[in-house]
């Protein structure tokens, strides 16, 4: 027998608030996180912005040591994932650790780390290379990490498929609740690659929009796009059985009913040219929660204004969805954001479980000209005081990974 999921707790740092709540508040407001980069020198770089987190308090969560010794995407894990446990008012002394589990995703992982310590070794030797290089580079570490903070002995893992990767943690969390094998899950993901290496490799790729206009950045769906914008931080969801939610009196964000993941099994870096691996991955997820297509309301988007991933996207709802593809909301919150890589699908879970939360449906912001290939009911520049009973969240990845998510509003 199935179980319920439910999300009992949330927590975020992002380019527009450093809690869900900052963040959700900018969304509502259509606030812009992309500016100038300033975490290093970009004389030399075509790529001029970034959707960077701000005015973050590290040490309000963590000691002075613990973020030296931690790269920085494994002390956005551990923040996020305290504001959610924490948003949860969950009893630890009443919880069977060995059933609650942690899927920590990141695309990139500690890469501010392994150029900082390249650099050392240049410079000093292999002898100097520090002894914590290795744990502090390594993507499950941010997983291993939030397990120790909170003693989670349950199943402990990472997720690491490019900018599916939180997605797909948050969806593979989702199937171990509902088929028995953990109670609880802390699922998201975390990413913080805004840095030389990181930014040369994807400008390198002609992925990154090169313009110096914020305003004009990140526009997904519209027709002057021309690639993305990195940003970084994290989102974390606590999942929770339903029953076991219910009989500790928690506060219930939403129900997540719905996960699929496929491949395009087609090109590391292009998706597919018809959306069909989109296209499945939704249908997928729109069977294992048990709905019709016509139920869902709304739709956050992949939405990275690449023009190949917006265009390809497009089809793929048409594709999934039919004649309700006309009907149903659509928007990109990158437009707000940035694209977090590894963490986009949790930041975007976390906008849509409280876009149903809130009857607030989020707007593409920036949105000035409609792409003939991108004929969606985009919802653009002002949100929509309308009641959102079902939510999906989509992720495209590099290497052709598909994660769709399905939402539904809380039983009251």
């Amino acid at each position: 027998m199935k179980r319920r999921v439910v999300i009992s707790g949330l927590g975020a740092v992002s380019p527009i608030g450093n809690d869900v709540d900052t963040m959700w508040d900018s969304i509502k407001e259509g606030k812009c996180g992309i500016d100038e980069i300033t975490h290093f020198d970009t004389s030399e770089y075509r790529v001029k912005l970034a959707a960077e987190v701000k005015d973050l308090d590290m040490e309000k969560y963590l000691k002075k040591r613990e973020i030296k010794f931690n790269d920085r995407f494994t002390t956005f894990a551990r923040i996020a994932a305290m504001q959610a446990m924490n948003d949860s008012n969950i009893d630890l002394k009443n919880v069977d650790k060995n059933r609650f589990g942690v899927i920590i995703a990141s695309g990139i992982g500690g890469i501010e780390t392994i150029e900082n310590a390249q650099m050392n070794m240049e410079k000093r030797g292999p002898s100097k290379v520090s002894p914590y290089f290795i744990p502090m580079c390594l993507i499950n570490l941010a997983a291993g990490n939030v397990a120790i903070d909170f003693g989670l002995k349950g199943h402990c893992s990472s997720t690491v498929t490019a900018c599916a990767a939180a997605s797909n943690a948050i969806g593979e969390a989702f199937h171990k609740i509902r088929d028995g094998y953990e109670d609880l899950m802390l699922a998201g993901g975390s990413e913080a690659s805004i840095t030389p290496l990181a930014m040369a490799g994807f400008m390198s790729m002609r992925a990154l929009h090169e313009g110096d206009d914020k305003n004009r950045a990140s526009i997904p769906f519209d027709k002057d796009r021309s690639g993305f914008v990195m940003g970084e931080g994290a989102g974390v969801l606590l999942l929770e059985e339903y029953e076991h939610a219910k009989k500790r009196g928690a506060k219930i964000y939403a129900e997540i009913v719905g996960y699929g993941a496929t491949c395009d099994a087609h090109h590391v870096t292009a998706p597919i040219d018809d959306g069909s691996g989109g296209a499945r991955a939704m249908a997928s997820a729109i069977e294992d929660a048990s709905i019709n297509a016509s139920d869902v309301d709304y739709i956050n988007a992949h939405g990275t204004s690449t023009p190949l991933n917006d265009k390809t996207e497009t089809m793929a709802v048409k594709s999934a969805f039919g004649n309700h593809a006309k009907e149903l909301k659509i928007s990109s919150t990158k437009s707000n954001t940035g694209h977090l890589l590894g963490a986009s699908g949790a930041i975007e879970a976390i906008i849509s479980i409280k876009a149903i939360e809130n009857s607030f449906i989020p707007p593409t912001i920036n949105y000035k000209n409609q792409d003939e290939d991108c004929d969606l009911n985009v919802v653009s520049n002002k949100g929509l005081n309308e009641e959102v009973n079902y939510a999906m969240s989509n992720s495209l990845g590099f290497g052709g990974h598909n994660a769709s998510l399905i939402f539904k509003k809380a039983d009251k």
